[in-house]
């Protein structure tokens, strides 16, 4: 009589890496070896000649993960067109044209397709673009995507591959502000009205990374949160990033909120700031801060870039790894 064999135990599939996709994309596509910008950059650049290149970026909302259920259907629109002119600013690029898919249940009413569309096309107004077409398909659940055409000139893109040792890392505006939002949406998704419209609502800073694009070496937003930005720009740029905690300027929201110093980082770090993070020269922070000061925007030196790898944080005490603390959709929402 032989032995009864244990049963092997099931083990549940890890989430989906939207990180290691990019990386496997890299090695598997032509562009991921010849790219103007590499891919994984957030937007693809496309040379035209005379010094200029296309930039193209995508990106997707979808209901109940990245915007609830009674948000105003205007205000998903300008999100969905803000979410991907964020990247364009953060080539320093100049927006030119939006395309808008809806994916919408076969019952939505005509007038949320129709606040939608001209949201997204009074979020490109703004800055001299329109929205020129796009696609309508069914499906299960609400998701908007929206494709940003844009012109950048060829020597300006500052790519997050492009940091040098010694350069100091700056961010526009304030950090933590999706930390905020999160904590009135909550796990029950119950925000309402005007509450529902500010958790979506993005300020792309699009004139702003047209003026820092002229002195940075490398950019990214911060969609994802500061520490998933600082991980992806030490990666890419291959060197140690050091994020200063005491310097963060944290969102007024959050600062009201008072959450506990466990708490604090995670919501400082949460990801939807759509903020810029800017690698520059210590020497050009005072310029950059001249040019942003019209738009009347703050520009605030965070950390500094050196010689070796990964990302850390300095209290001022000790200096740490940076957790990876931002938004990981495949994490966070996993069935």
């Amino acid at each position: 009589m032989t032995a009864a064999r244990p049963r092997p135990r099931r083990t549940r599939p890890l989430p989906f890496s939207e990180r290691a996709f990019h990386e496997w994309a890299r090695r598997r596509l032509p562009a991921g070896r010849a790219a103007t910008l590499p891919l994984g950059d957030d937007t693809a650049a496309i040379p035209l000649g005379e010094g200029r290149v296309a930039l193209l970026t995508t990106d997707a909302l979808v209901e109940g993960i990245h915007f609830p259920a009674d948000a105003p259907p205007a205000a998903v629109g300008e999100a969905v067109a803000a979410a991907s002119l964020s990247d364009i600013a953060a080539k320093g690029g100049q927006p030119l044209a939006l395309l808008v898919d809806l994916l919408i249940p076969a019952n939505t009413p005509p007038r949320w397709a129709q606040q939608v569309t001209l949201g997204a096309e009074r979020a490109m107004a703004r800055f001299g673009a329109h929205l020129v077409g796009g696609d309508t398909k069914p499906a299960p659940r609400r998701s908007v995507v929206g494709t940003v055409l844009g012109i950048a000139p060829a020597g300006r893109l500052v790519p997050r591959s492009a940091g040098r040792p010694g350069d100091v890392l700056a961010v526009t505006g304030a950090v933590g502000r999706g930390g905020w939002a999160s904590l009135h949406w909550g796990e029950r998704h119950r925000a309402r009205g005007r509450e529902a419209a500010e958790l979506v609502r993005i300020r792309p800073r699009v004139r702003e990374g047209q003026r820092l694009a002229r002195r940075a070496h490398a950019m990214l937003d911060t969609s994802d949160g500061l520490a998933e930005a600082a991980h992806l720009l030490a990666a890419a740029s291959h060197l140690k990033v050091i994020l200063e905690s005491t310097r963060l300027p944290l969102h007024p929201g959050l600062v009201r909120e008072r959450p506990s110093e466990t708490r604090k980082p995670s919501l400082a770090f949460f990801g939807g700031d759509y903020e810029l993070l800017a690698a520059l020269p210590a020497s050009a922070v005072g310029a950059a801060r001249r040019a942003l000061l019209p738009l009347g925007c703050p520009f605030t030196v965070v950390g500094r870039l050196e010689r070796g790898r990964g990302a850390w944080i300095d209290d001022g005490r000790r200096r740490r790894r940076l957790p990876r603390a931002g938004w990981q959709p495949f994490v966070s929402f996993e069935n």
